[in-house]
């Protein structure tokens, strides 16, 4: 920090004693998070962390925008921003087997001319997700996505939750030139953090992740900052676009650089292979050792491991010629099938779902095995009972390979999915031309349930806080059975459900008044049309405008929708001529649910809020993001900044410098309830 910027009345003393801590908090983050060698205990931490709060509340002038305290904090964003990387973040060719990497050995030696031995590096490839990190003199600029490799998401703030990623760099001695630098790696997850967070989200009632690496994409995307903060993720660089100011000569060296300066790497799994014997002979130690690592992997990453063969080996369209990632043999292990379950889904689908003997699978335990179909069933040959081999598809989801007959029961018989519904009884009908058998009784509970949990969906009318187990208590008890019936409930109901405490009975009673007014194509999303998804339904939104016109658009007008096909078109006429649907749909709009429509361009001279700008600030009783949707839907703007161009601010409670600056403008504060009324006007 400038000594010119420090205000003459703050000693040096102050000043030396916060960039000592910051400088002592940082270090221990680096050995606790990246090296796995805390030298202190837990509460020394925080006592050093908590020293460091409170000089910085008593001299918020000196918070520094890399101190160790700022990783969290900030408003939870509309969305991300697009950044367009400097240097291309390219994909990997693939390849599964020894010939085909003999084969990339031979034309990097064409390439290069040379009849000698290539050096190599080999890194275990991460299951994760990608990023880049932006450093600009010692400190982290701005963090993204890979995206589509030439723009990807501004995930700044998430990313600065990450412990184990450094908000500044370390850079002295051969490093201390280093002016600008673009760290790329993964972000991922430990199995055994991802085990522990699946727990949690089960006693929460919300759906597991499938997977670690869906888990980690699925927090480093969260609008808001805490949610990614709560979440137990890591990061290891494997490269870097643009560099300045330091030269390495070979890929091991630039890691070793990396971790020199703060950044973790994952030097303990790489080695540095003199010939493409040497590759294949780490690659086949890899496989081995991969049930062994905290972390999964599904390859090797193969490199050139000189940087100036790799400058001459040059790119092709979408991928380095000098690197390809060699992919591991699925994991599979043997089991056995204990029974057949079937469930039912939201359209009555009847899923089979294999019970086994739980058996580790690549450090994963597998219990559960979709089967698919009666067609997929009955192409294996798979009866209960049976001795099976299961492996991880793609390295994630469990199916059955193969049944190993030798082993069956003589005893045994085929499996035939049965033609009653498991959960109501009703008839099941497998429709001409289709692979599954479906329950038709549309008040079926387990249809109900699923219909419920879409419904109140984060990608549907977002119900924060109804999961999956608060839905079944809901159906069991007998309170809801449709959608409907979830703007009827009371605090006396759902504080009645078991082991619900009044104060989440509150917030769910706050979260379902909240949803009631969704955005058009969010409405319809949620309704459940069968092949209708957000991309249809934003077409939808998009041609028709107006839940009236949707309800009673013909077959001809929906397939002269470019992107509707017949089947879509089919589906969506049937469903709004189906009675039950349509009284569904009614009974939701008198139960105060009202679907915010698009503003049509040709009428927004009309709207009163039309080019008005607004400022938000504060607490409100609606999500930030539902707000500025309902008032760009009037035709507003929403700026994040104070400025004579504002026309009003919104203060909610606990309200920001926004609003000081405003009154100092003189531009008018609205209250939540007027500007409740100034959006009904």
């Amino acid at each position: 920090m400038n000594d010119n910027n420090i205000n003459n009345d703050i000693s040096r003393d102050v000043v030396d004693e916060m960039n000592d801590l910051r400088n002592q908090i940082r270090r221990h983050d680096h050995l606790y998070y990246n090296l796995d060698s805390p030298e202190i205990s837990d509460a020394d931490y925080d006592r050093l962390f908590r020293k460091l709060i409170d000089l910085e509340l008593r001299h918020p002038e000196l918070v520094a925008p890399d101190s160790p305290t700022q990783r969290v904090g900030g408003q939870a964003l509309e969305k991300f921003k697009q950044i367009r990387h400097a240097i291309p973040m390219m994909s990997l060719s693939n390849i599964f087997e020894k010939n085909e990497l003999l084969e990339f050995d031979r034309r990097i030696k064409r390439s290069l001319g040379r009849n000698s031995d290539i050096e190599y590096i080999v890194e275990p490839k991460l299951d994760g997700v990608a990023i880049e990190l932006v450093y600009e003199n010692g400190r982290l600029g701005y963090a993204s996505t890979r995206g589509d490799g030439e723009i990807g998401e501004d995930v700044t703030q998430n990313v600065k939750t990450i412990r184990s990623i450094p908000l500044a760099l370390t850079l002295s001695g051969e490093f201390s030139n280093i002016r600008l630098i673009d760290v790329r790696g993964e972000v991922f997850m430990n199995r055994g953090d991802f085990d522990k967070i699946n727990r949690n989200r089960d006693e929460q009632g919300l759906p597991a992740f499938a997977n670690p690496r869906n888990a980690s994409a699925g927090s480093i995307r969260q609008l808001d900052p805490k949610v990614t903060a709560k979440r137990p993720l890591k990061f290891l660089a494997y490269g870097v676009g643009r560099l300045a100011g330091f030269q390495p000569k070979t890929h091991y060296e630039l890691i070793g650089m990396l971790q020199g300066i703060g950044v973790p790497g994952n030097l303990t799994h790489t080695r540095v292979c003199g010939n493409i014997e040497a590759v294949w002979s780490f690659y086949t130690e890899l496989s081995v050792l991969r049930q062994n690592l905290p972390f999964e992997i599904d390859g090797a990453v193969i490199k050139v491991n000189s940087l100036v063969d790799q400058l001459s080996l040059g790119m092709k369209s979408r991928s380095p010629r000098w690197a390809v990632a060699f992919k591991f043999e699925p994991l599979q292990a043997t089991t056995r099938i204990r029974k057949i379950e079937v469930g039912v889904g939201r359209t009555g689908v009847m899923t089979p779902v294999a019970i086994m003997d739980p058996v580790s699978v690549g450090g994963v335990t597998v219990s559960r095995a979709t089967l698919h179909n009666q067609d997929e069933i009955d192409k294996k040959g798979i009866r209960e009972g049976d001795t099976v081999v299961i492996q991880r598809a793609g390295d994630v989801i469990p199916e059955v390979v193969r049944v190993l007959k030798e082993l069956r029961n003589s005893e045994s018989s085929p499996y035939i999915i049965p033609d009653n519904c498991p959960v109501c009884g009703s008839q099941a009908v497998r429709l001409e031309g289709q692979a599954a058998k479906r329950c038709i009784n549309s008040s079926c509970s387990a249809r109900i349930k699923e219909t419920l949990k879409h419904f109140a969906s984060r990608n549907a009318v977002d119900i924060e806080g109804m999961g999956e187990k608060i839905v079944d208590r809901l159906v069991d008890v007998g309170l809801v059975h449709s959608p409907a019936d979830i703007y009827s409930l009371t605090l006396y109901d759902l504080s009645s459900l078991e082991r619900m405490a009044e104060k989440s009975a509150l917030n769910l009673m706050t979260s379902i008044e909240n949803s009631k007014h969704p955005s058009l194509q969010k409405f319809l999303f949620s309704l459940g049309i069968p092949l209708v998804g957000e991309h249809i339904a934003k077409l939808l939104v998009t041609e028709f405008r107006s839940m009236d016109a949707i309800e009673s658009v013909r077959l001809e007008e929906l397939t002269a929708v470019p992107g509707i096909g017949p089947e879509v078109a089919q589906s969506v006429t049937r469903f709004f001529s189906e009675p039950h649907n349509r009284e569904m749909i009614r009974k939701l709009f008198d139960s105060g649910v009202t679907p915010v429509c698009p503003v049509d361009s040709t009428t927004a001279e009309g709207k009163t809020l039309q080019g008005k700008v607004f400022v938000l600030t504060g607490s409100l009783s609606i999500s930030r993001s539902k707000a500025k949707q309902l008032l760009e839907e009037s035709g507003a703007v929403v700026s994040g900044s104070v400025s004579r161009k504002t026309d009003f601010v919104v203060a909610g409670e606990d309200p920001g410098s926004k609003l000081d600056k405003a009154r100092e403008l003189g531009i008018p504060e609205l209250t939540e309830e007027e500007f409740r009324n100034m959006l009904n006007q």
